[in-house]
């Protein structure tokens, strides 16, 4: 299992900050027009924006194409599972 793992790799591709292609994404956990939260191989990924449009969603090879205006990509350690001090997965990723 660890193998399987490790082969899996996460890549962000940002293109003028336009289009942004994505693998190694497990899940998408929230979406809106200004801001998509990713939990991928290697994190929590919050990417903020305008106009964000999610154009291709495929799970099962863990590949995502956005496009629209952005303005952040931010990743956050957040192990699964694991709380940290009794707070929820929103509370300690918005700190």
């Amino acid at each position: 299992m660890e193998e399987r793992q490790a082969s899996r790799q996460h890549r962000v591709i940002l293109t003028n900050r336009g289009t942004c292609a994505l693998n190694g994404i497990s899940d998408i956990l929230s979406f809106d027009v200004n801001e998509i939260l990713l939990e991928t191989e290697m994190g929590m990924l919050m990417i903020r924006g305008i106009d964000l449009h999610v154009n291709r969603l495929t799970l099962e090879k863990g590949e995502v194409d956005l496009s629209g205006k952005i303005d952040s990509i931010q990743y956050s350690d957040v192990n699964k599972g694991k709380g940290s001090q009794g707070e929820s997965l929103l509370g300690r990723l918005f700190k």
